[in-house]
């Protein structure tokens, strides 16, 4: 059983002991604890404190969020509750909400046993680092004041922010709707039996798309493959837009936070590209600056500068990256797993206005998707991973590493970038699961494996 405690919140597998899974005492500590926060930046006692919640299908769900309504329910706070959404949606939902914070259940692409809380802020983004430490302090602290029977919150059930998000992207100007209509796609949709089931085919529908199939868009919870988007768990929907001689393939995590593409002939995308092609597009209709993390595509850089901005490179993670877009005036960004955070909507992960934006791009060029990815610069990224044993000391393993290379230019900014000429790789310990991540890139799909295979080779030899 795994708990995984964070600046971005708690993640837990589900059942166990309490404080080694995500029981739920630990549902409740964590949540009375971002209460807490929430009540002592307070800035002004007499508005009623308001939490947005929402969810996506993972058989846990429901209990869950019944833990953590009561929790803040008790605590005074009056709960609004989006029911099975997404996480964009949810973002999108606090500030129109005037709420102070919100709090997104979800695990994002881990398998069902896994579940989370994931912390937003009064503007709905994530909390940041200072306030996510504060957080971990308040829940170890275990000073909870909890409200008496005159001041119990209220629990508020919104349904409306499915088209209210729809209505939001489509009011982009952007985002082309009769110009999607007009090339009558024909697309494929895998959900992985979550809420990207209800509200991915509800914006094609939107935006006039053709002819829509959907696999796996049951939101039971029940997973019919590994939940994160890689081309490796995407054969059915690589098959059925075969089969069915389909113009695109669609996936989503659970939340909808990531968006992958299959192309018509069935070859990916490349979640790298789903940035680089969005990007692509909003470039080509206003100049502006972009950024992506440390462990994304140089490809979006290349593309930035043939339109005339300028590319910045932030920590891994998107509180980072969205830090990074503030400071340089960024008009697209995100993250190289097919995260899009587009400004002039929110300043969160979004794959509804991934999309639509996409989609857009896709009508305007008159290509075939393979053609338009054929278009953008080739980098291969090698991505792999090495667990974590208990007492590995991570820090001194990556200093190590850093010696051996000491010769090399090196960012640690977030875990160890090492550069090269045309290539690079990056080493950092997750967030959210007990692994070490190695990114690597290179102009060859050769040249990546060989760099990530020798780094992992030599990390193999220090940790013997």
């Amino acid at each position: 059983m795994t708990l995984i405690k964070s600046i971005s919140g708690i993640r837990g597998t589900i059942g166990g002991q309490s404080g080694e899974a995500l029981t739920p005492l630990d549902i409740v500590k964590y949540t009375s604890a971002f209460g807490s926060w929430i009540l002592e930046n307070q800035e002004n006692s007499s508005v009623p404190l308001k939490i947005v919640i929402g969810r996506d299908a993972r058989i846990s769900g429901s209990m869950v969020r019944d833990l953590v309504v009561s929790t803040l329910i008790g605590m005074g706070v009056h709960v609004i509750d989006l029911g099975l959404s997404t996480t964009p949606t949810v973002e999108m939902a606090v500030p129109l909400e005037n709420a102070q914070g919100g709090i997104i259940i979800t695990a994002s692409h881990n398998p069902k046993q896994w579940n989370a809380l994931k912390l937003l802020n009064s503007q709905g983004e994530f909390v940041s680092e200072s306030a996510g430490l504060r957080i971990l302090e308040l829940a170890e602290l275990g000073h909870t004041e909890f409200a008496d029977i005159d001041h119990l919150g209220e629990l508020e059930i919104k349904n409306s922010y499915l088209e209210i998000h729809i209505q939001s992207i489509l009011n982009l100007p952007l985002v082309q709707k009769e110009a999607i209509k007009k090339a009558h796609f024909k697309v494929v949709v895998d959900a992985v039996n979550s809420t990207g089931g209800i509200f991915v085919p509800a914006l094609l529908r939107a935006l006039g798309v053709s002819e829509i199939i959907e696999i796996n868009c049951h939101p039971d919870g029940h997973f019919t493959h590994n939940p994160e988007p890689l081309p490796g768990n995407l054969l059915e929907l690589r098959d059925k837009v075969i089969s069915t001689h389909s113009d695109l393939g669609i996936a989503i995590d659970p939340d909808v936070d990531r968006l992958v593409f299959i192309n018509e002939d069935g070859s990916p995308f490349g979640e790298e590209y789903t940035l680089v092609a969005v990007s692509d597009y909003i470039l080509s209709k206003e100049l502006g600056n972009t950024v992506s993390n440390l462990s994304s595509t140089r490809a979006l850089q290349d593309i930035t500068e043939k339109h005339g901005g300028k590319y910045s490179a932030s920590a891994v993670g998107e509180v980072h990256v969205v830090t990074k877009m503030k400071e340089t005036h960024a008009v697209i960004g995100g993250e190289g797993n097919g995260g899009v955070i587009y400004p002039k909507l929110h300043y969160g992960r979004d794959a509804l206005v991934g999309i639509a934006l996409f989609l857009s791009h896709l009508a305007e060029v008159h290509l075939k998707a393979s053609e338009l990815r054929n278009s953008y610069p080739n980098y291969f990224l090698s991505k792999n991973k090495i667990d974590l044993k208990p007492g590995l000391l991570v820090d001194e393993l990556l200093e190590k590493v850093k010696e051996k290379y000491k010769h090399q230019p090196i960012s640690e900014v977030d875990g160890l970038r090492i550069d090269f000429e045309k290539q690079w790789v990056h080493l950092r310990k997750s967030n959210t699961e007990p692994i070490i991540r190695i990114y690597a890139e290179s102009n060859t799909e050769a040249g990546a494996e060989a760099l990530a295979g020798k780094i992992i080779e030599d990390i193999h030899q220090i940790i013997a």
